[in-house]
């Protein structure tokens, strides 16, 4: 099964999330913060996808996702946001969002069909 990161600075929503992808049958690993999870990117070879918030203290989702797909570019990203607004990079147009509050079925229907698309790309 998938190993996720979820890196998520507010506790609630941070426990939803894991706890909705664990029901799932997922490997999941957490983090409060992008320095903790740039950590665990680092010692976690087999991470098949990071669920992260954009903004956070210290370290934003973006600033995360760049660190991470440098030391893995095949990773996969999920950001969660509240803030659509958020203007988003050019680098990251073809990653997934999914805007606060989210129903966890739809967290997990996101999550399944982004690792089955990753399965199933060459290489």
């Amino acid at each position: 099964m998938a190993k996720i990161l979820v890196v998520e600075d507010e506790f609630l929503i941070r426990l939803l999330i894991v706890e909705t992808l664990e029901n799932d049958g997922y490997t999941v690993l957490e983090a409060p913060d992008g320095e903790t999870a740039l950590a665990i990117v680092g010692a976690t070879p087999d991470l098949d996808l990071i669920v992260t918030d954009v903004r956070m203290p210290k370290t934003d989702g973006f600033a995360l996702a760049r660190s991470s797909r440098a030391l893995r570019p095949k990773l996969g990203l999920l950001f969660v946001t509240g803030y659509l607004g958020t203007d988003v990079p050019a680098e990251f147009a073809a990653d997934r969002f999914l805007q606060k509050p989210f129903d966890p079925d739809t967290l997990a229907a996101v999550v399944r069909e982004m690792l089955e698309k990753q399965a199933a790309a060459p290489g």
